[in-house]
């Protein structure tokens, strides 16, 4: 069995129920109107709880068994003295309607509560959730390789429909029902506190009592679980590999197996239903104690003439009230605990700083030439472990370089720089003679057009991809965006054309038809500088060419920097730029670099012979 769960007491969770509040205010504040009806509604409710006994009392005293301390029908100035039976009959409909009206009174403010809690919890999670989608976005790259996607998801998805649970089916009613107990009490009190300091002597023997076998529950409902999850295991197993099972006669054994397991998960769910059965019992008589012990106390006083038969089942029904919350007071209180460990999962979120920011006195990029300048730029993802060192190079307006150099060099790196996605730890970047830093983030990306290694597309319509690029294009911009990108023709003759949804079933694309559709979403941007990184990579040469054909298109007057392992895609760029191990080791064009037989010449003629290689093992292949 493993190990139980440390209780969790009211006071434990209430700290981190006010830090949570407070870090959500905003979000709370804004659905204010709702939380305050519904505090109004639980009030209502409240009141309705603690009146809907005393027409039960007043029948009992009035009717019943009228005492000196409570008025007989006659003494009742609005009532007929003439006719006692009718006064009766009146007397008794009146109390019998007011009865059903404090009743309904309670369901429907219990329903308003519920209700009004439900939309205000539903709309503050929405608005969180949305906050925190916001400042995700904004969060760095470094923040997103260290974090786990799904483990994102679920604070989007399960951690905030727990927040939001909670406070419907735990927060509301405990709120609820803890007033109703210390409002009961004190009209107890009010009454008699002979009377009232029963069920006080009481309650800390029942509610220990509680804890103690809700907490043996709670253990062997989690080992019920994990023999259900050995169950279902073993069931899995068996039908996955039923061929094998069947062809080496293994039906018995895995039989035998699961009708062990079978055995274990019906022990311990036969063993919850009895520690559950016995709690019952031992809340059932509990509560009879303090019943019998009020009435041995009460009837004396009421003989006594110190109370009235009504107060006494005024007491009694109380009484009952009283104890049955007292036994989901562990079950709110764990759920809150749990609500609030999922609240600070969201705020650990909300309190990450974005790492890339906008200086305080950061401007808008003016339409930029497209001239780069990195200056001494150094950069590390860690103390121990440089990417960088010391780069220098320039791109004129217009002009195309290609980045070369082994993987790990530091090449992409250099991109991510350029786009703000990290900041150097040394040197500057500047664009167009002036430091990036100086310009907001946003006002930078939007010129700049970038095509990626991997497609990457969303599922959404060929016409809203190619669209992100530029949000406020309009269908002419989008199909010329895709025209220079020569995409025009195989998206019209798709069943769909530009609604085709990108992942949608049956809409197949090969992987050149998305990358130019990637470079039509970079196109429509219209941008002075654009970034390619590994744009043909896993390409065949059909597709490679049509690619290269498109961005060709796009190149013209631009300013492009080209991250390639293909050293075919570079050799006809305005300049080379060789990184290595972080450093630049050599730069110029094709020509003049094969000429210095350095580490270019090494990388270029390893790749021709690696091509010529291939190329002689297909030919022997198709003969």
């Amino acid at each position: 069995m493993g190990k139980a769960k440390k209780k969790v007491a009211l006071r434990e969770v209430i700290p981190g129920l006010v830090g949570l509040t407070r870090a959500f205010w905003p979000q709370i504040r804004a659905r204010g109107h709702l939380i305050a009806l519904s505090g109004l509604a639980l009030l209502c409710s409240v009141g309705a709880r603690l009146l809907e006994p005393w027409p039960l009392k007043l029948i009992f005293d009035w009717i019943i068994v009228p005492t000196d301390s409570a008025p007989a029908l006659e003494s009742i100035s609005w009532l007929n003295a003439a006719d006692p039976l009718s006064n009766v009959g009146l007397l008794l409909a009146i109390l019998a309607v007011t009865f059903i009206v404090i009743a309904g009174t309670r369901v429907m403010c219990e329903y308003f509560a519920a209700v009004g809690m439900a939309l205000a919890a539903t709309r503050i999670v929405t608005d969180i959730r949305a906050r925190m989608f916001g400042h995700l976005q904004r969060l760095s790259l470094r923040f997103h390789h260290k974090a786990k996607s799904g483990d994102l998801i679920t604070r989007f998805t399960y951690d905030m429909e727990r927040i939001r649970d909670t406070a419907v089916t735990a927060l509301l009613p405990l709120v609820a029902n803890i007033l109703t107990i210390v409002l009961m009490f004190a009209v107890m009190f009010w009454f008699n506190w002979q009377l009232a300091l029963i069920p006080l002597i009481v309650m800390p023997f029942f509610y220990m009592s509680s804890m103690r076998t809700g907490n043996k529950i709670q253990g062997v409902v989690r080992e019920h679980r994990k023999r259900d999850g050995a169950l279902a295991a073993t069931a899995a197993e068996a039908i996955g590999a039923i061929k094998l099972v069947q062809a080496l006669n293994l039906g018995a054994l895995q039989e035998k197996a699961f009708a062990n397991q079978n055995k274990k998960s019906l022990k311990q769910g036969a063993k919850a239903q009895r520690l559950a059965a016995a709690l019952e019992r031992k809340v059932e008589f509990i509560l009879a104690i303090a019943t019998a012990l009020v009435l041995w106390r009460g009837v004396q006083l009421v003989l006594a003439g110190t109370i009235t038969p009504g107060t006494l089942i005024l007491f009694i029904t109380y009484l009952k009230f009283v104890f049955r919350p007292m036994r989901q007071v562990a079950k709110y209180v764990t759920k809150l605990s749990r609500a609030t460990a999922s609240g600070e999962r969201v705020m650990e979120i909300l309190d990450t700083a974005p790492e890339i920011k906008d200086r305080p006195d950061a401007i808008s990029a003016p339409p930029i030439r497209g001239q780069i300048q990195f200056d001494n730029v150094s950069f590390s993802y860690d103390e121990n472990t440089p990417i960088l060192s010391k780069i220098s190079f320039s791109v004129a307006p217009g002009e195309r370089v290609a980045l070369v150099g082994s993987s790990g060099s530091g090449k992409s790196t250099i991109i991510s720089l350029l786009l703000r996605l990290y900041d150097p730890q040394e040197g500057r970047i500047l664009i167009d003679g002036r430091d990036i830093l100086d310009f907001k983030v946003d006002s930078i990306r939007q010129q700049i057009g970038v095509v990626l290694q991997e497609s990457l597309l969303f599922a959404v319509s060929i016409r809203d991809n190619i669209a992100y690029g530029g949000l406020d294009a309009d269908e002419n911009a989008i199909e010329n965006a895709a025209r220079l990108a020569n995409a025009h023709t195989f998206i019209n003759n798709l069943e769909n054309g530009y609604d085709t949804v990108i992942g949608e079933r049956g809409a197949t694309l090969s992987g050149g038809q998305l990358q130019r559709i990637a470079i039509a979403r970079a196109a429509i941007r219209e941008a002075p500088i654009m970034i390619l990184d590994e744009p043909t990579l896993g390409l065949d040469n059909v597709n490679r060419r049509e690619v290269n054909a498109a961005l060709e298109q796009n190149m013209q007057g631009k300013s492009v920097i080209l991250v390639t392992h293909d050293l075919m895609d570079s050799r006809n760029f305005d300049r080379i730029v060789v990184i290595d191990n972080g450093r630049i080791a050599e730069q110029g064009t094709h020509e003049s670099l094969m000429k210095l037989r350095g580490s270019y010449h090494a990388l270029y003629s390893n790749q021709v012979n690696q091509n010529e290689a291939e190329l002689e093992k297909h030919r022997a292949l198709t003969g």
